[in-house]
């Protein structure tokens, strides 16, 4: 029996999101100012970055990255367990641990990574098993499959749901892992409910906090905080150092024999090149002023205000969000397209979300939100989205009239 031809299979696959509307196309940014992107030589007001503080460029992160590489180079040159663990990731570290009131933290090269890191290391053997919302990061999903534990799924938000998961899983291991705010949707877990799921179920409970850490909670410390918890009954959380600290790179803080487990174990760890100090360096630095500067916060609360105050009187239906990630339906995905073309045609850059990112029927503009944004610029994108969403109504109603 003859091999399927793996190119005929490649063609067949994109002709088939070609047709569903799905191909992705990369677009290269000339230039960033704050909020400001050029693109294609002209510049747009983007509502589509995670830099939520608008920690990216801010001077003093900029300096420490620029002081750290003429000091240290561009690179680690090894991984942390031969000789490329520098002065400054211990520091980072030590930071970010101090910061959210944990024993220990270690470094990763990415979010993804640090999640297989957790999962490869803890997980794997006959019977462990790892429940999961089944609206968690791809990176959550993937790394259960990839630790070879069994993946089991719970309607999102669904903390009885979870109960019953893990109810009936073998007497493997157990982890119970969420995100803190969810990535498409901005809706919160319900940690407090899950943590107790997991305390009466013996699993340990892990949150992603990616879009948590820097925005929510005392001193933003994230969602775990702002649930009233800590590690006690979170022993392991994921920080990313690429959302609101403006950076690249994520941190899991844990119980220390946790974390020491995975230094010692996981593989993504090992067998990988540390972070160059020198973005460490200014990852510190995003750090010490996500924790002084609560005005970037208290910025980020009024600007949702305003936005979802507006669009509600626009008309405008907005999932229930109170994070900076505030996405607007469109079900339809032709639809969605047009409206992010015809708000990039009137000045503003907003992501338009398809499957499979987000569920079938589920398509959406996802408006994000930064400390950056000016009280204009959060109205005017108001009005454009109004506008836009009018001009495909009206396109519609033609071609189906034709």
């Amino acid at each position: 029996m003859a091999r399927p031809d793996l190119h005929d299979r490649l063609q067949a696959q994109r002709e088939l999101r070609s047709a569903q509307g799905r191909i992705r196309v990369r677009r290269s940014v000339g230039r960033r100012d704050g909020v400001r992107l050029q693109l294609d030589g002209r510049w747009l007001t983007g509502f589509c970055s995670n830099d939520y503080l608008g920690l990216s460029q801010q001077f003093e992160v900029v300096a420490a990255l620029q002081d750290a590489a003429a000091r240290e180079g561009a690179g680690a040159g090894a991984s942390h367990l031969v000789c490329g663990h520098h002065a400054l990731h211990e520091a980072l570290e030590r930071e970010v641990a101090d910061w959210l009131g944990y024993p220990s933290a270690l470094l990763f090269g990415s979010g993804f990574l640090a999640n297989l890191a957790v999962q490869q290391a803890l997980l794997g053997e006959e019977g462990d098993v790892c429940v999961q919302d089944r609206l968690n990061h791809a990176s959550l999903l993937d790394a259960t499959r990839l630790a070879g534990a069994r993946l089991r799924r719970y309607p999102h938000l669904d903390a009885e749901g979870a109960r019953r998961q893990l109810a009936h899983a073998p007497e493997g291991a157990a982890m119970l892992a969420t995100d803190g705010v969810f990535s498409m949707d901005g809706d919160l877990a319900p940690l407090r409910s899950l943590t107790l799921v997991a305390r009466m179920q013996q699993a340990l409970m892990y949150v992603d906090d990616a879009h948590g850490v820097g925005v929510l909670g005392p001193q933003g410390r994230g969602s775990v905080a702002d649930a009233g918890l800590g590690v006690a009954e979170v022993p392991l959380q994921l920080v990313t150092l690429g959302k609101a600290l403006g950076g690249h790179g994520a941190l899991v803080v844990g119980e220390e024999r946790l974390v020491r487990h995975l230094a010692e174990t996981a593989r993504p760890y090992i067998y990988t090149t540390a972070m160059p100090p020198a973005q460490a360096a200014a990852a510190l630095a995003a750090v010490k002023l996500a924790r002084r500067d609560q005005w970037r916060r208290e910025r980020l609360v009024e600007s949702i205000a305003a936005f979802r105050e507006g669009a509600h009187r626009r008309g405008l239906a907005l999932m229930a969000s109170e994070t900076p990630i505030q996405p607007l339906l469109g079900g339809d995905e032709a639809a969605v397209m047009a409206m992010s073309a015809a708000l990039e045609q009137d000045g503003y850059l907003v992501g338009a979300i398809r499957p499979p990112t987000v569920p079938e029927g589920k398509a959406r503009l996802r408006v994000t939100l930064s400390a950056l944004h000016t009280a204009e610029q959060v109205a005017g994108l108001l009005d454009a989205l109004a506008r836009a969403r009018d001009a495909v109504a009206a396109a519609a109603v033609a071609t189906a009239a034709g």
